[in-house]
């Protein structure tokens, strides 16, 4: 199994989600090689729950790091859960629309680039039309 997929697993024991019992863990990849992750952290207001790929990713923005190269997701349930289209946004902004996303599956991984997840992001470009 691949590294990634492995750290994004380990963030699962970090997860705090009482209500939907839906753990979620993420690791990112910096294009240096450092590795952050994140879990889902769920509140009784859905709203402001926050997503294991935004811990994950905020982490590493928080100490610098703007250039990414791989992402992988995981759940608790190793069903292939994909970013949601809040993280898809968000991972669009500091990747282009090749950025891989490795979903876990259990004993497989599903492989898509972010442009196939999140066709048309809002960017800074669409923003200056």
């Amino acid at each position: 199994m691949e590294e990634l997929v492995e750290r994004a697993r380990e963030a699962l024991d970090e997860a705090y989600a009482p209500y939907s019992e839906y753990r979620v863990g993420a690791a990112i990849r910096t294009v240096d090689g450092s590795v952050y992750t994140g879990c889902n952290i769920e509140n009784a207001n859905y709203s402001n729950s926050v997503h294991a790929e935004e811990v994950a990713i905020s982490a590493a923005i928080k100490r610098g790091h703007r250039s990414f190269d791989r992402l992988a997701v995981t759940s608790s349930e190793r069903d292939g859960v994909t970013p949601c289209g809040m993280c898809r946004q968000t991972l669009a902004e500091f990747c282009d629309e090749s950025f891989p996303v490795v979903c876990d599956e259990g004993e497989e991984t599903a492989e898509y680039a972010l442009g196939e997840l999140l066709p048309n992001a809002i960017s800074r470009e669409t923003l200056g039309k």
